[in-house]
């Protein structure tokens, strides 16, 4: 009866060792790494548009208003006992609630619309662009963003920092 020759130097290969197995995993963790705030990102950034509807309506109805009014929607609705937006007819929320929606400073020529990222939602995150705003004034539209409503600067030669306004 023969005998098979064994070779001491012969390796079998019957899958991975534990070496390879920890450099795919820490390459998967590093390109993890990468990828989720990108995407995040990218996510709060889409929905950037939820605040875009909501001031584009709230723009909207103010300019129906004043077609039928000498100014822009007061901040009491005599009519109907509320606070615009509501007394405009519209909600207080963006419509899919990532952004609350108030009005400031409205006279005769103009008003701000802002749109704040609602607490507990991942907007509240969005850097720089927590707050985005419209401005009309004397029948100029300026477009804003902050961190914060009273980070709002009218004045600036670009009111919108941040770029959070995709034009």
């Amino acid at each position: 009866m023969l005998q098979p020759i064994l070779d001491p130097t012969a390796r079998r290969s019957a899958g991975f060792t534990l070496i390879e197995l920890m450099i795919a995993v820490v390459i998967i963790a590093i390109l993890a790494a990468i990828a989720i705030p990108a995407f995040t990102d990218a996510i709060r950034k889409s929905r950037r548009s939820d605040a875009f509807a909501a001031l584009s309506t709230v723009q909207q109805a103010q300019e129906r208003w004043r077609s039928n009014n000498a100014s822009y929607a007061p901040l009491a609705n005599t009519a109907t006992g509320s606070d615009p937006p509501n007394g405009l007819g519209l909600g207080s929320a963006s419509p899919s609630a990532y952004y609350g929606i108030s009005l400031d400073n409205v006279g005769n020529t103009g008003y701000d619309a802002l749109a704040v990222a609602a607490s507990g939602k991942s907007q509240a995150s969005d850097s720089g662009c927590q707050v985005m705003a419209v401005r009309m004034a004397d029948g100029n539209l300026l477009y804003g963003s902050a961190t914060s409503a009273a980070g709002l600067d009218w004045t600036a030669t670009n009111p919108d920092p941040q770029r959070c306004w995709a034009r």
